[in-house]
């Protein structure tokens, strides 16, 4: 959990003979199990929440196939899962804003509040973020977590539990699309239609994107693109070679001058697509991180002033994206293809099915 843990070996049962905390410890490589975990007592600005809906990220399927993702490498076994929405059942001694019964979407990192980034309000990138489910720090798939109360969001009555866990790969989004600065007059073209691609789809619209082109290599993302919104779809190859080809395509069938490019793959074909495909003085926003490193056609795109930013993970979006829910501006619906219970089997089947990719867009587990 963000506020830490411990794993117990008494068969799931408290001294006092009360049920134990159970959750999903990813132990090593391709192997979860379903074991006790002990929550740290409440503190007076904490909640405890019971855990009703908890999504399959990316990361999540990358620790388990090989103990790491990216720098983060797993050395102890370690609770998994950060995309989570549950039901507060008991607040700190100083906590105001929430109450028992309270139906609330998490963000699941906790920033130091002192460092530099943080006093500039860009706690994102706090170098001490304690994040669920990032070495060494516990994640969210479990029966209970303790966590900070001003993390946890109330939603709204028309907002479900799934819907406040995808809360957390659309603050993604959401983020990119303020970084980007897009609004009504800004054309987007979206790298990638995985899970943060067609949710950033999502968020490009709700800011007010006039015209979306999504591309991808697979021919069912693209048509769950197409089906979310996207104005046209571009079906592409892994060939860098097919770069200049592809890009023509694309002025195509945006029909229009690019103004932002959100590269939601990451990988150099991506990136230098983006680069190539942008407007001069337009920008690429790099979402993705397929690749730690790349080469990629900087050059040509700096004389022509292309800016290129970055995002890491996001800051104060959760209130944005509950009323992009509650009002309908956005619909995360569709994005759920699979749900599963909260047993051994069911956590090994549900991981399966979101590595292998294929049909699968959000895995989300019913607690």
């Amino acid at each position: 959990m963000g506020k830490g843990g411990m794993s117990v070996d008494d068969h799931g049962k408290e001294k006092d003979g009360e049920e134990q905390n159970m959750a999903a410890w990813l132990v090593a490589i391709n192997t979860l199990k379903i074991q006790p975990f002990k929550l740290p007592s409440i503190g007076p600005h904490d909640v405890r929440v019971r855990v009703k809906a908890v999504g399959i990220c990316g990361s999540d399927v990358h620790y388990l196939k090989t103990m790491r993702c990216a720098d983060f490498i797993v050395k102890d076994p370690m609770v998994i899962g950060h995309e989570c929405a549950g039901i507060i059942e008991e607040v700190g001694s100083q906590v105001k804003s929430l109450e028992p019964g309270d139906r609330v979407a998490i963000e699941p990192g906790i920033s130091c509040w002192r460092c530099d980034p943080c006093k500039q309000g860009r706690y994102n990138l706090c170098p001490d973020m304690k994040f669920f489910a990032t070495p060494p720090v516990h994640g969210s798939l479990a029966n209970q977590i303790v966590h900070p109360a001003d993390l946890c969001f109330k939603l709204p009555e028309n907002v479900s539990l799934e819907e406040g866990a995808m809360c957390e790969p659309l603050s993604v989004g959401v983020h990119a699309c303020r970084r980007a600065n897009i609004g009504p007059e800004t054309n987007v073209l979206i790298m990638g239609a995985g899970p943060i691609g067609l949710v950033t789809l999502l968020a490009a619209r709700a800011f007010g994107a006039p015209r979306i082109v999504i591309v991808d290599v697979d021919d069912h993302r693209l048509s769950v693109a197409k089906n979310l919104g996207a104005d046209d779809i571009v079906k592409v190859s892994t060939n860098i070679e097919d770069v200049a080809e592809e890009v023509t395509q694309i002025h195509k069938a945006m029909g229009a001058g690019i103004d932002v490019t959100l590269d939601c793959a990451g990988f150099n074909k991506t990136m230098s697509t983006a680069l190539s495909a942008t407007q001069a003085g337009g920008k690429v926003c790099l979402v993705g991180m397929g690749h730690s490193i790349m080469t990629v056609p900087l050059t040509p795109a700096a004389a022509r002033e292309v800016d290129v930013i970055g995002i890491f993970r996001y800051k104060n979006t959760w209130p944005l994206c509950i009323e992009f829910l509650r009002s309908g501006k956005i619909d995360v619906k569709p994005l759920i293809t699979h749900r599963f219970g909260f047993s051994q089997k069911e956590v090994e089947e549900a991981f399966e099915t979101s590595a292998r990719g294929s049909n699968a867009i959000k895995v989300m587990f019913n607690l």
